[in-house]
This record gives structure tokens, C-alpha cells and sequence, in this order.
């Protein structure tokens, strides 16, 4: 009997130690990519579909977009993933990418309070909506992280000719949070904020917050890849990083994402073979 029991026991131990190995064999990329992308489920449904497809598994460090640059940058990640394309490009002009390449899109949207107290409702214009919750001293949560979500709110001010530096606290508050977090705080304080779509469609909490302003063209919103540059960081796995950029831009990726829907609607169109230019200002800067 007890030599069926230490048998057993020296099974299982071998199980366990080869499972282990088994993990440690995986070969896996760390993918730098923005909290709107991890907020909205997206990786969720396609990183699986990736190792399914490649026997990779990609690892995210789902953080602001600014953040992720400058984890890409010190060689932290392998991958690149963002939404904002002036930051991107000068990552691959200052020689830390290799190229960038589009993936998809979606938009930006301002919620707020069912009850609007703005008074923003009929207004089409990102920039003229701001001005509204400026002139009222309607409460504002901002990102304030340094995302590509804060800076495109943060352009938009500029639009409007507002000096965000300048204005009072007492309505306008920077939440230094994720974009769940702060549409939590906007909740929380019946109060406007600036989302990217994907995340609002993903968020339950949403109490009275209601979408107030979409469809403005300088809302859109897109995304791009890049694979960190070996020449700067030798240790970047640039093999496995390109099959995850070639199977992103692929047909079986570009479907994959066009497929992931949040309660019946797609969160993100996949664009990387098409040829579309983008209507806002700040995708150009």
C-alpha cells in the first residue's frame, strides 16, 4: 500500500513538473498596447486565436498609450500596439520601430449624464461640445494619463480654443486612471468624460452616463503595430513578434477582429489593406 501511495505521489510530481515545462517551453511575446484595447475585450477573443493559429502566446501590458511607448522604447515589449499615430511615427522615425503598420478603427465618443446639463444635445461638433461643458462648468473627468485617448481629448480643448492648464479644478477633474476607471469616476459623479468606443460599449457600470456626442470625423480613431527595432534591443523576439503582425494583418486577423462584437456591435473594423485616410486632425499631427 505505501508503495502504491509514493507511486502515486511520483506521478503526479512528474505531471506537475511537466506541465511546467511544458509552459516554459511556450514561446511568448510581450505586447505594449493601450488599456481601451484590454478594456474592450478585444485581446480576450483574438490573442487565443493567435496561439491557436501560431502556437504563440502574446502577453499584453495593457497600459496608456504613452506609457506603452516608452516601454517599447526601453525594450520592454516586442510589440507595439497604440493609438496614436504622431507618437507612433516618431518611435519608428526616432528608430525604435521597425514599421508601422494600420490595423483597425473605431471612434471616440463624449458621454455624459442622461439629463445633459451642458445642454450639448443637437451639437455635432467635438470641439463646440467642449466649449458647451467649458461655459457651463459642467463636471469633466479626464483620462489625465498621458494615453492616446488623453491626448486626443487634450487636441480637442486646443480646437476649441480652451487652455486646459488654465481651467478650474472645481469642474475639471484628471482622473491619472485607465479608461474603466475613469468612466467609474465619471459614473460616480454624473459627470462628462471622453471614451473611445470599444471600452464605453464593454463598460456596465455605466449608472446615468449616457453617449452624448459620435460620428464627428475628427473622432476616429485609429490603431497601428509595430514591431520593436532589434538593432536598438538585441533581445526582442522579432521573429515571433513579425508572425504576430503578419497573422494581425492577415485575412484570418483583419476577420477575426471584424468578427468581435460587444451586445451585437462591432467595437473595431478592421482597415489594414484598406487605403483610408483619416478625417481627424490629430491622426496627422
Amino acid at each position: 500500500m505505501k508503495t502504491k501511495f509514493l507511486a502515486a505521489i511520483c506521478l503526479a510530481a512528474s505531471a506537475i513538473l511537466f506541465t511546467a515545462a511544458a509552459r516554459a517551453e511556450t514561446p511568448f511575446i510581450i505586447v505594449a498596447s493601450t488599456s481601451s484595447t484590454q478594456n474592450s475585450g478585444l485581446f480576450d477573443f483574438l490573442l487565443p486565436k493567435f496561439k491557436k493559429a501560431s502556437g504563440i502566446e502574446a502577453r499584453v501590458l495593457a497600459v496608456g498609450t504613452g506609457q506603452a511607448v516608452r516601454l517599447a522604447r526601453n525594450g520592454d515589449a516586442d510589440i507595439l500596439f497604440v493609438h496614436h499615430k504622431p507618437s507612433e511615427e516618431k518611435f519608428v522615425a526616432d528608430g525604435f520601430g521597425v514599421e508601422r503598420f494600420d490595423v483597425m478603427y473605431n471612434e471616440f465618443v463624449i458621454v455624459g449624464p442622461a439629463s445633459d446639463p451642458a445642454g450639448i444635445a443637437g451639437i455635432i461638433r467635438a470641439p463646440a461640445a467642449l466649449a458647451q461643458i467649458a461655459r457651463t462648468r459642467a463636471p469633466f473627468v479626464s483620462r489625465g494619463d498621458d494615453s492616446g485617448t488623453h491626448k486626443r481629448e487634450l487636441s480637442l480643448w486646443r480646437s476649441a480654443g480652451i487652455d486646459i492648464a488654465e481651467v478650474s479644478a472645481a469642474w475639471y477633474r484628471e482622473a491619472g486612471s485607465g479608461m474603466g476607471a475613469t468612466l467609474n469616476i465619471a459614473a460616480a459623479m454624473a459627470a462628462y468624460t471622453f471614451a473611445d468606443s470599444g471600452s464605453w460599449l464593454n463598460f456596465h457600470n455605466r449608472q446615468g452616463l449616457t453617449v452624448v456626442l459620435r460620428g464627428d470625423p475628427v473622432l476616429f480613431n485609429q490603431y497601428g503595430v509595430i514591431l520593436v527595432n532589434p538593432d536598438k534591443h538585441p533581445h526582442v523576439k522579432s521573429a515571433l513578434g513579425q508572425r504576430f503582425i503578419d497573422w494581425l494583418l492577415s485575412a484570418a486577423g483583419q476577420a477575426a477582429i471584424d468578427s468581435f462584437t460587444i451586445n451585437g456591435e462591432r467595437a473595431f473594423t478592421a482597415n489594414a489593406q484598406a487605403d483610408i485616410v483619416s478625417p481627424g486632425t490629430e491622426q496627422s499631427e
